[in-house]
């Protein structure tokens, strides 16, 4: 595309933007978006490296991403709509070059056999292709959620499992980092076999005491109050050693 074709081609959309009669419209900042999006659409569309994607082919290609559509089923149906005719090379190169974009995701390979296995019933029943993209794309929607939701899950319980795991040790007498026992609001560390507790106060700070049990009954001795958990840690790291009153 010559330099005199692109300055034609960007005149052409100004000249229907401008015939808007609203200067409103005109002066809008989402409207002037989507006339330079238009534009660098139409530029890149006729000088882009890939000359054999005309029409509608890249639409439908871009539509298929992570739908996992045999490249030889893709390229079938390609050749039917107008342009150029396209190898096996030629779609899936362009079909990596889609998934590769900003934004753009590869096939999820947890769900490569449950759409071969759709696409393969759907087409065995005659459904146009631009049909069976649909309800792929739809189906993996759903399976990305389910599996999201089992990811969520299975985070929570491992989550669950650390923190009773953490209660034990707290409560076994084993040096811990700071726990929560429960939903309690205080926290308790272990270190050189002294406990202490951490209570937050009214003015979002922390009060730290050394207590010989982690109840929160027990008054125990008031060491200071902190800014937050890491000022209680720090001190915790040097009384611990250090021999304490009898």
């Amino acid at each position: 595309m010559t330099n005199d074709d692109r300055i034609w081609a960007v005149k052409g959309i100004l000249d229907d933007y401008v015939k808007s009669p609203s200067l409103r419209h005109l002066r809008d900042p989402h409207s002037l978006i989507n006339v330079a999006k238009v534009i660098v659409k139409r530029l890149d569309r006729q000088s882009g490296i890939w000359q054999k994607w005309e029409g509608e082919r890249e639409t439908l290609l871009k539509s298929a991403l992570g739908c996992w559509i045999p490249i030889d089923d893709l390229r079938e149906y390609l050749n039917g709509l107008p342009g150029p005719s396209l190898t096996m090379t030629d779609v899936a190169q362009r079909l990596r070059a889609f998934e590769e974009e900003p934004y753009a995701s590869y096939p999820n390979d947890d769900l490569k056999d449950g759409c071969l296995a759709l696409f393969a019933r759907e087409k065995a029943d005659g459904t146009e292709l631009p049909a069976i993209i649909g309800l792929l794309a739809e189906h993996v929607e759903r399976e990305e959620e389910r599996l999201r939701l089992e990811r969520e899950q299975r985070y929570r319980r491992m989550r669950e499992e650390e923190r009773l795991m953490a209660e034990q040790r707290l409560l076994s007498g084993a040096d811990c980092k700071w726990t929560q026992l429960g939903k309690a609001s205080q926290w308790y560390c272990r270190t050189n076999g002294r406990t202490y507790r951490l209570t937050p106060t009214s003015d979002k700070k922390w009060d730290l005491h050394r207590v010989d049990e982690p109840v929160a009954e027990e008054k125990g001795q008031l060491i200071g109050r902190y800014k937050g958990r890491g000022d209680a840690t720090k001190v915790v790291a040097q009384v611990a050693y250090q021999t304490e009153p009898r």
